[in-house]
Order: structure tokens, then sequence, then C-alpha cells
């Protein structure tokens, strides 16, 4: 795979950033792809320090233009596209009852319909490079709640998209799934908790405690470990599965 590329979307910070550098042992080119062009650069370092190459787009996803920018400059750089990981997205914690239109657009505009639109931009050097797709969905898609039923809803809807990519794909070469990540670690995650706490009179350490308690779980996920998911993905060991969704999440989703 040292002459494969892979473009790597939300790469700039948490699971997308761990899964750029996993992937960096694996492909010889990535594609780091969002909005902050200072921690890409960081992304950066990394990937090449580990001896891939690296080409830093810094475009917002939700911007329609920005799907074809990313495909253009990505086989002018290196010609071909063996995966694309869709990450980039965070939707809105917010109760059903208090989101507004425009937080739901939003919350849809990046996660959904960005991955959407780069996922056909590229299709066309996928099915040449009999390449794979996945996309970052997460538990929420399974049992869906009111305080963020915006998180659920839109995550279901991911998971049913890669599923009929994936239909699509089987005609055309292309293997696509998608992952259900739980609880994990980042930034954004740390950013909840410190709003989230003073609002139920508790410390940040104290509502970091909580959460993995309430859901479960033995403690929270790491990005690392969502990396290594995705790395075996887009494996040649992985290539029989396709139209799949795998969670990962401690077992906080406890349905057969």
């Amino acid at each position: 795979m040292s002459n494969s590329t892979a473009i790597v979307t939300g790469a700039s910070q948490g699971i997308g950033r761990a899964t750029a550098v996993r992937l960096a042992k694996d492909f010889g080119s990535l594609v780091l792809v969002a909005r902050s062009r200072d921690h890409l650069q960081e992304t950066a370092e990394t990937v090449q320090a580990q001896g891939a190459k690296a080409l830093v787009l810094d475009l917002d996803l939700a911007d329609k233009a920005s799907a074809k920018i990313v495909v253009e400059k990505t086989l002018s750089a290196f010609g071909r596209i063996d995966a694309l990981i869709n990450i980039a997205g965070a939707v809105p914690q917010i109760d059903l009852f208090e989101m507004t239109d425009e937080q739901w657009d939003a919350g849809m505009a990046l996660k959904l319909h960005g991955a959407r639109r780069l996922t056909i931009e590229a299709w066309n050097a996928l099915k040449q490079a009999h390449g794979s797709v996945v996309f970052t969905s997460g538990n929420s898609a399974i049992f869906p709640k009111a305080p963020y039923a915006a998180v659920g809803t839109i995550n279901a809807a991911i998971a049913a998209l890669a599923k009929a990519f994936s239909d699509r794909g089987i005609a055309d070469g292309v293997q696509v799934n998608s992952v259900l990540p739980g609880p994990v670690m980042t930034g954004r995650r740390r950013s909840y908790l410190e709003h989230w706490a003073p609002l139920h009179n508790m410390s940040v350490a104290e509502a970091t405690e909580y959460f993995p308690r309430e859901a479960g779980i033995a403690r929270y996920g790491k990005p690392e470990e969502i990396a290594e998911l995705m790395a075996f993905l887009v494996s040649p060991g992985a290539r029989w599965m396709t139209g799949a969704m795998l969670r990962m999440d401690g077992g906080e989703v406890k349905s057969v």
C-alpha cells in the first residue's frame, strides 16, 4: 500500500488526527482536510515523520465547492484515491425541543452532506483504484434520545447513507463501511464536559467520572483505538467486508 493515497477529513484533531497518523504507517500519501490549517500542519508534520507524504487542505466541507477542490488537488498531487475516510463533523448536543432549524441544518451540512458530496466527487477515482470508503457515524444512531436528538438522527442517516453507497459499490468495486464510535475522549468531549458540569452542579472531574458509569462502560475510548479500526477497514484484510456498521463503544450499547 506504499503507493496508495488516502483522504482523511477532520484530520486536525481527535479521531481524525489519530486516524491520519495511523494510516501514515500503511499509505504513501495522506490528504488531510479540515478547517484549521495550523492544527492540520501539526498533523502533517507527524505524518511526514513516519515517511508518508502529506497534502494539507484547509477547507470547510459544508461549502458545496470544497468536495471538488479536494478531489482535484488530490489527483493533481498524487494521481489516485485509494481510500476516503469521512470523519469531519460535529452535531450540537441540544434537546429536541430547544434545537433550532438553523442548528439542525448546520449539524447536517458538514457531517452528512459534506461526506456525501465528497464521496460522490471521489467515486470515479475510487472505482479506478478499487478503493475503500469509511463513514463515521456514532452509536447514538442505535438509540436516539431527546436530550441529543440531532446526534442520533444524523448518525442514523449517515449509517443508512453508507449502506446505500455500499450497495452501489458492489457493482463498482468500491468497498464502503461505517464506524459507530461510542464515548471517546477528545478535545470536543472535554469542552462539552466543561460546559455540562457547572450546569449540573459538578466539577469537571466529577462530570468526567460520572459519564462512563452512567453509560455502563469501564472507561472512555481513545482516538487511537478508533483509528486502528479505521486502518483495518481500508486494509487488504478487510476487502470482503462491505455494507457493515462497526460499533466500537466499550459495551455501551447492550442490544443484540
